[in-house]
């Protein structure tokens, strides 16, 4: 009769220790499988502490200190693109040309200009009207007025025809200019004057 008890016992123990043994690997089925080293992004659902992570694809607004100083989105170079306008080739341009930094002509331009800091005329370009600037290179031809408050450079290939003024000039052989020419003293009068003045002779 005890032996009956005592082999009722071991075996409910040996079914206890099964069925614990199987909730436990029930247990293990349950839970999220392991992540693979190399799986593709987004095909396992983010963690709970996922919408605090750092994702750089988003970008990010600065803001600027109050009393920090500011920064100007006008100093910029004289060859900036924003700063530069430059006129094609085979672009006819007339009218009134402000508030440009640089003018680079290699088409045609009928225009007055002011509130510019330089004026370039290539080989193949043509100005007529008038300029006042501080540094003017011409190395395609000018006619009107032109004011070069700092410095006047024509190449050789360049034509001066009209009323120059300038703080210094710079004429390469072959460059010619013509017309009524004066240099500007410090007070910006005309001093002297001279006509017909050729870069070749």
């Amino acid at each position: 009769m005890f032996g009956k008890n005592k082999d009722n016992d071991a075996s409910s123990a040996a079914e206890n220790a099964s069925a614990n043994a199987a909730e436990k690997q029930s247990n293990n089925d349950i839970s999220a499988p392991p992540l693979k080293p190399f799986s593709k992004k987004g095909s396992h659902a983010p963690g709970k502490n996922a919408g605090g992570a750092f994702r750089p694809e988003i970008p990010r607004r600065f803001m600027e200190i109050p009393g920090s100083p500011k920064h100007s989105k006008h100093m910029l170079s004289l060859d900036d693109e924003a700063n530069r306008l430059t006129i094609g080739r085979n672009i006819c341009l007339s009218g009134e040309i402000t508030a440009c930094e640089k003018l680079v002509v290699n088409g045609r331009v009928e225009a007055t200009l002011t509130d510019a800091h330089t004026i370039e005329v290539s080989p193949s370009g043509y100005f007529k009207g008038s300029a006042d600037v501080m540094e003017a290179e011409i190395s395609g031809k000018f006619e009107g007025t032109l004011v070069a408050k700092d410095l006047l450079t024509i190449h050789k290939e360049g034509k001066v025809d009209g009323s120059v003024r300038y703080g210094r000039i710079v004429i390469e052989a072959g460059g010619e200019i013509s017309g009524d020419m004066a240099s500007l003293d410090d007070s910006g009068d005309a001093s002297d004057s001279a006509s017909g003045t050729d870069g070749s002779s």
